[in-house]
């Protein structure tokens, strides 16, 4: 049992860096509207942390007019390397306009955000598909750096230098263990 649960969890991290390693730091990405079934989106960028940051999505007229709805889903990632896990957003409909908000915590890196188009006949698609649209925020860290205008030399203006978080050695360190430990009986 100990051996599934330490393999399990290096398999999270493996998505999670593999995840965060895929984006290019600092540039947000977002739909081509020519591809998907939105007209138009405006998001809040930079992120700012402890501010509310808006995401509106509107959609286009064929699909408005052939009853579409969308589920909007977001994630926050941590300069530490840890993403929150995923959240269907609360979404205010007004006609094709679909606007949806949140406020990121302190330390975070960027917004990810997704769309889940649901069809009349049951069937969906997922914009983008099995990845996200990503916002920065205004404080990032990259390779050995924190960027964006609210970095501050060694971190981001305002944060204090005892920010708990999850680091890739003692990550690693604790996943060692836990094999060592399986191994052992």
């Amino acid at each position: 049992m100990r051996t599934v649960i330490a393999l399990t969890l290096i398999a999270l991290l493996a998505v999670s860096a593999t995840s965060y390693a895929a984006k290019t730091a600092g540039e947000n990405n977002g739909p081509d509207v020519d591809e998907t079934p939105f007209e138009s989106y405006t998001a809040t960028s930079p992120s700012v942390s402890g501010e509310t940051w808006t995401l509106v999505v509107v959609m286009d007229e064929a699909h408005m007019s052939n009853n579409t709805t969308f589920e909007i889903t977001s994630q926050i990632c941590l300069n530490d390397g840890v993403c929150d896990p995923p959240v269907v957003q609360e979404v205010d409909v007004d006609g094709a306009t679909h606007t949806t908000s949140l406020t990121p915590p302190d330390d975070h890196s960027y917004v990810n955000w997704r769309v889940k188009a649901m069809y009349e006949d049951d069937s969906t698609d997922y914009f983008p598909y099995g990845s996200w649209y990503t916002i920065w925020s205004s404080c990032y860290y990259d390779d050995g750096g924190y960027y964006g205008p609210d970095a501050d030399g060694d971190g981001c203006a305002g944060e204090s230098e005892d920010t708990p978080g999850f680091t890739l050695i003692p990550a690693l360190t604790a996943i060692g263990l836990a094999i060592a430990l399986a191994r052992r009986d």
